[in-house]
């Protein structure tokens, strides 16, 4: 007895993604091991090299940026245009050498990258293999394609010389940054990032004789409580402004009252705070220099017919928020619509036991497999 035809589709796209995550499994694998740091730039060309030969021996059109040493691959269906982009990264935080050997144990694929982010460049890169290669069969081209893919290598240090340059060389309607959320939640905002170093001034004295100085660590805690005051307390879990104290220094030697101190502030604010207003108000209250070294907008993905069809193929997710930054930020500065979703990792990103979960990540290469086809079967107008 023959099958009905949609079951029969049903049975191929779960062959396709049987196929697909051993496919995924064995590059993400691969790529654990590039040691991608931000100290080390000869692995990011390395991996970046590495992944230009999968793309070479695919056949497969890109082009490859370097901007003040990062490098950045981009292949699309059309030299400067895609109605989809998939974006992701290649560079991690640092880890000690064994987490940059990767192991599989029950469900999990543990390694420095799993989760963020060399998983989904593995699920970008055998997505686009795939789909080409499918579209040879039917004697088409990759110009053909729904969609094209963007690999940085920076987005744990800002962003800047990867998808904000690379960002603005080409055209899209609807962006999908696989660097957060999970199978249920799609996210389509995330908070802005204020990052403020405080500097306090004092008067150097011995440290038998403190009343002789001025302690600039003392005048910089009385600044830092009341900038903690001033924000308000942290609130898990609430669409809230967000402050923590990442570095303090001061001192030279612990029998001196030290004449200079700083402490850098990780501040998340929401659409509700005013950046520039609160700034000031900081600058009114303490008596320590302020310096902005890093001030980044919020990301809002906007309405998309795109998000729509994906919403309709992955029923059980949600929109939602995240309380974190990634490079989806740059998209509203360029006018793009998009999404930051992904699989799930037990939030292990940094971790020592950062892993993913195989199910999440199989379950995800369906969903995603579904809705580029679907998009190149049955076109969507970005209006």
């Amino acid at each position: 007895m023959s099958l009905p035809e949609n079951n029969l589709n049903e049975s191929k796209f779960i062959i396709r993604t049987i196929v697909m995550i051993e496919d995924i499994l064995a590059l993400l694998k691969t790529l654990i091991r590039f040691k991608t740091t931000r100290d080390k730039p000869d692995e990011l060309a390395r991996c970046a090299d590495f992944i230009e030969d999968c793309l070479t021996g695919a056949g497969i059109d890109y082009r490859r940026f370097d901007h003040s040493g990062i490098p950045s691959i981009l292949a699309l269906p059309e030299p400067s245009f895609a109605p989809i982009v998939l974006m992701s990264h290649i560079d991690v935080v640092a880890g000690s050498d064994d987490v940059f050997v990767p192991k599989i144990s029950g469900k999990r694929l543990y390694g420095r990258g799993a989760i963020d982010d060399k998983y989904a460049v593995a699920l970008s890169l055998v997505l686009l293999q795939k789909h080409v290669a499918q579209l040879k069969q039917e004697s088409k081209q990759q110009s053909d394609l729904s969609f094209g893919i963007l690999i940085t290598g920076d987005e744990e240090i800002g962003g800047q010389n990867g998808a904000r340059r690379v960002l603005g060389e080409f055209r899209t309607d609807f962006c999908i940054a696989l660097d957060g959320g999970r199978i249920g939640k799609i996210v389509t905002k995330e908070k802005g990032l204020l990052t403020l170093r405080l500097v306090g001034k004092g008067k150097a004295a011995h440290g038998s004789r403190p009343w002789l100085g001025v302690n600039a660590a003392d005048r910089l805690i009385e600044d830092y409580l009341k900038v903690k005051s001033l924000l308000g307390p942290n609130r898990p879990e609430e669409w809230y402004r967000t402050m923590n104290l990442g570095f303090i220094n001061a001192g030279r030697a612990f029998n001196q009252v030290p004449d200079r101190a700083e402490a850098t502030l990780d501040i998340r604010y929401t659409e509700h705070d005013d950046p520039d207003e609160l700034l000031r108000t900081i600058r009114n209250t303490i008596e320590s220099e302020v310096i902005v070294d890093a001030r980044e907008p919020l990301f809002f993905g906007g309405e998309s017919p795109y998000l729509d069809r994906l919403l309709s193929i992955s029923p059980e997710s949600r929109i939602g928020f995240e309380h974190g930054a990634s490079d989806a930020r740059f998209l509203s500065d360029h006018g793009i619509p998009g999404i930051v979703w992904g699989a799930e990792g037990d939030r292990s990103a940094h971790a020592g036991d950062e892993h993913i979960n195989i199910n999440s990540l199989a379950e995800l290469a369906e969903l995603l497999d579904r809705f580029l086809t679907e998009c190149r079967q049955q076109p969507l107008s970005a209006s």
